[in-house]
């Protein structure tokens, strides 16, 4: 019926026993049928039964449960009623019972029919794979826009499987009452109040949703581009966070480590800063409810100049874990096949042996849009900062300004705004060739006139500094 690969963890409790000091024994399943396993024809590269069985293991441990087995159910065919088969229902009603399970992680989607006959053939509490997502991010949760995100997640799920929590309150309410029309049962009473929260909570993401467009019009204003990093869940995107802008970021070894976004100043090379923003990372299967909750969230992935792509280089199931990535920014609008704006990151190259991280670090020389690094170390971070300043840069042309050597507060401004590739002080006049946004350049015309502010040649070493910048 099973394969069982080491998993475990030492204590741990959920929410609710936490906080009163008992221990849960979790036990974690991993229904394993053919098309699971395989491509299915998607596109998607296959992942082993044993490293989806680990994740879902990570995924349990990350609500601080005590898992004490986890098992692989083999299974020809889904069973409306059960998903698995009779059998192996039996024999994992055992399990439970031997090893005092009080929580059973089922890594797949169940209807609420489902879940209901498990937990009535296993006299344990049953949970599927994004109930587990929802549990972990309302406990991880933060600010208020998380929490109003994690809770319509929530209760959109809930709504479905009313049927399965209020059976007993079938009963049907009366007519009289602020509540209760005529003949309206408590199910539909429940279902009912959760959808008037569900709207409440929507008109509250709308009014965040506004805010944020907002401030991003406010940064637009701002000389410095936003950089977002995405991936995988445990990719590393905090640690890299921490390395590159001196954060605190809570960066740990587990899944969903950060949900709420967080936003720094980074100093790039030549001068460059951009503003770097951390997301909530990516998993397969992540609910659809997520996805759509976490949408005010992931707009400043949309409006992002530049995107980051953090790889777990070192993991068995990389290439998979970069198809999920890859299909979630798809689901968002965002191409992440446009090498103009998505850098991939190689992360973990500490976790390689010595031949495994120069096959990486060669691969990655290979690639203009890829970059290995060890986020943990720092080897590989000054390259990194290197190839974003070269990516962002392509968006600037080269000018040649003319200034009057007393014009000080314009020479500062192009230092503060530009890369100053050059500078001629003469006598009678200053020439400064410097690299700047288009919008800057109509700015600094505007200021000084198109007779001062003329298109580059550039010189030998601006130009090699230049292509040298770029080649990344």
């Amino acid at each position: 019926m099973s394969d069982r690969p080491t998993a475990g963890t030492d204590g741990g409790t959920d929410t609710n026993r936490h906080r009163r000091g008992d221990r849960v024994n979790a036990l974690v399943l991993l229904p394993d049928r053919k098309e699971l396993g395989g491509d299915s024809g998607t596109g998607r590269p296959t992942v082993s039964p044993e490293i989806r069985l680990a994740e879902a293991v990570g995924l349990a441990e990350a609500i601080f449960v005590r898992v004490v087995d986890a098992l692989v159910v083999r299974q020809a065919t889904p069973r409306p009623a059960t998903l698995i088969g009779a059998g192996s229902v039996a024999q994992i009603a055992d399990t439970v019972r031997d090893g005092e399970i009080d929580l059973v992680v089922v890594d797949a989607t169940l209807t609420p029919v489902q879940q209901r006959n498990l937990e009535r053939a296993w006299k344990a509490k049953v949970i599927d794979r994004t109930g587990l997502i929802l549990e972990i991010f309302g406990e991880r949760a933060r600010t208020a826009e998380g929490q109003l995100q994690v809770e319509l997640a929530h209760l959109s799920y809930q709504r479905s499987r009313l049927v399965r929590s209020w059976t007993h309150l079938e009963r049907q309410r009366g007519g009289a009452g602020f509540l209760g029309g005529p003949g309206e049962s408590q199910i539909e009473l429940d279902r009912r109040l959760i959808d008037d929260r569900i709207a409440q909570i929507r008109r509250q993401l709308a009014q965040v949703r506004r805010t944020r467009g907002l401030h991003r019009q406010a940064r637009g204003k701002v000389p410095f581009p936003v950089v977002a990093l995405v991936g995988y869940t445990n990719a590393g995107k905090s640690t890299l966070f921490n390395r590159l802008t001196q954060a605190e970021v809570v960066a740990r070894d587990m899944l969903f480590a950060t949900l709420d976004p967080t936003m720094r100043l980074v100093d790039l090379d030549h001068g460059r800063q951009a503003i770097l923003s951390d997301t909530v990372g990516f998993i397969a299967d992540l609910p659809t409810a997520l996805v759509a909750a976490f949408r005010a969230t992931l707009e400043e992935v949309q409006s992002a100049d530049l995107i980051i792509h953090v790889r777990d280089i070192a993991h068995p199931a990389t290439l998979a874990q970069k198809a999920d990535v890859e299909s979630v920014l798809d689901g968002l609008g965002v191409d992440a096949t446009d090498r103009t704006r998505v850098v991939e990151v190689w992360n973990k190259l500490d976790q390689l042996d010595d031949a495994a991280r120069e096959r990486v670090r060669a691969g990655a020389a290979a690639s203009p849009d890829v970059v290995a690094i060890s986020a943990w170390t720092g080897e590989g971070i000054d390259d990194l900062k290197a190839a974003l300043a070269g990516f962002l840069n392509r968006s600037r042309a080269v000018v040649s300004v003319a200034l009057s050597p007393a014009d000080g507060s314009t020479l500062a401004w192009l230092y503060r705004h530009g890369e100053v590739l050059c500078r001629d002080d003469g006598a009678a006049a200053l020439t400064v060739t410097v690299r700047l946004e288009p919008a800057d350049i109509g700015r600094l015309t505007d200021r000084l006139g198109a007779e001062r502010v003329r298109p580059a040649p550039l010189s030998p070493v601006a130009a090699g500094q230049f292509v040298a910048q770029d080649a990344r």
